[in-house]
């Protein structure tokens, strides 16, 4: 007999489920999402110092600071605190809208003060118009009696207060020119003198609508008589060498208020006519 061995069949083996682990298995659960989601509480806090800051609204005894520094819901505390929160933003909201569009007609105004005011308006404005006519008058007057030349083409050969030929000092401008040439009015007057007057010859005097006496000396021609109204520019004689004379030549004379004789020069000057 020989000596066999028996053969075994292979064992199936078969994975069976592993143990569990003990003290590692974690229990799994359905999530759920909280239905209310609570502020944290520096949130609330942080909501409940700007209330105080926009408008004082919450003091120490609210509800929601109670909740809040108590054990009471935070539910109930972040509502009271939102809720004064909001009305004292809304507060602020208001004034400053107030502030930024206030409308003048809705406040009330002293009818005193408008009446007041309304008074002291119409006295500047007739204060200013009474200022504008005064100018406008001046104005005119300026522009009518402002003067002019009393020749077109001239030299000046002697003028005020020289020593020469006459008995004492020179009295007037001496314009030179030829004979016949025109003469011209200085400005605006009525003539009071014609004739002639010794050393002056053929002499007109003009006088001015101030008073100014304008005299118009050694005229070989007078063309104009007393009573005339002339303006200036307007040609009242001719140039000559009428008189104590030594060529052709316009002696002029000025004499405010029909006084004694001033630089005719000086004259001119002011006003705005240089010789």
């Amino acid at each position: 007999m020989g000596n066999h061995r028996a053969e075994r069949a292979p064992r199936r083996r078969t994975s069976a489920p592993d143990a569990p682990t003990i003290g590692k298995r974690r229990a799994t659960t359905p999530s759920r999402r909280p239905l209310v989601k609570l502020p944290s509480l520096p949130l609330v806090a942080g909501v409940a110092v700007l209330a105080v800051s926009a408008g004082g609204a919450v003091t120490a005894s609210g509800t929601g600071v109670t909740a809040l520094t108590s054990t009471g819901t935070a539910v109930e505390a972040a509502g009271s605190v939102g809720q004064a929160a909001g009305q004292a933003l809304s507060r602020r909201g208001v004034i400053v809208s107030r502030d930024a569009t206030r409308d003048p007609g809705s406040e009330e105004t002293d009818p005193e003060l408008i009446a007041l005011a309304e008074k002291q308006m119409a006295e500047r404005a007739a204060k200013l118009e009474e200022m504008r006519e005064a100018a406008e008058k001046q104005a005119a007057k300026i522009k009518e009696n402002k003067w002019v030349l009393p020749l077109n083409s001239y030299g000046i050969t002697a003028t005020f207060g020289q020593y020469g030929l006459w008995a004492s000092y020179h009295t007037g401008l001496d314009f030179n020119a030829n004979s016949g040439d025109p003469i011209l009015s200085v400005a605006n007057g009525t003539v009071t003198s014609t004739g002639y007057d010794g050393a002056y010859g053929n002499k007109t005097v003009v006088t001015l609508d101030d008073g100014t006496e304008i005299w118009y000396c050694h005229q070989t021609a007078i063309y104009v008589s007393v009573g005339d109204r002339v303006n200036g520019g307007e040609t009242i004689g001719t140039v000559g060498a009428t008189g104590n004379v030594t060529g052709s030549h316009l002696h002029l004379e000025v004499r405010p208020g029909g006084g004694g004789p001033v630089d005719p020069f000086q004259a001119f000057v002011e006003h705005g006519i240089v010789p």
